[in-house]
């Protein structure tokens, strides 16, 4: 779809998968994206006695966007432990929807593919007004 050097996001993403905490799934979860202004943005899963206080690797990353400047999320990968690329779950495209929008273009296991055909009549900030 663009210039995007999509294999560079993706080994941004496997290396910061080795630094995810996973001891409980033993999971492993990277996440690489770059934001409207070329700057590089990574997250890791972070797990949690109390599972359901996880920290996806996604959100890490969204918070990452906003921590160094916000802006809009435009490419974006998540790899398993072994760098292979996987989808993110329902919570995290909603998450990246609203950091994204309908145009955000994703690394899937099936190619390239934006936000709206990952997220169909995605719900966000225009449906509050």
């Amino acid at each position: 779809m663009t210039g995007v050097d999509w294999a560079a996001l993706q080994q941004a993403a496997t290396d910061v998968a080795a630094r995810a905490y996973a001891p409980y799934s033993g999971f492993h979860v990277g996440a690489a994206g770059l934001a409207d202004d070329g700057r590089l943005l990574v997250g890791c899963n972070v797990e949690n006695a109390g599972y359901g206080v996880t920290l996806c690797a996604e959100c890490g990353l969204v918070s990452q966007l906003h921590a160094t400047g916000g802006g809009r999320l435009t490419h974006f990968v998540c790899v398993n432990g072994d760098g292979e690329v996987i989808m993110p779950c329902g919570r995290c495209r909603q998450i990246l929807y609203e950091a994204g929008g309908p145009d955000l273009e994703l690394q899937t296991p099936e190619g390239v593919r934006t936000m709206d055909q990952v997220l169909p009549l995605a719900f966000g900030p225009d449906d509050l007004t």
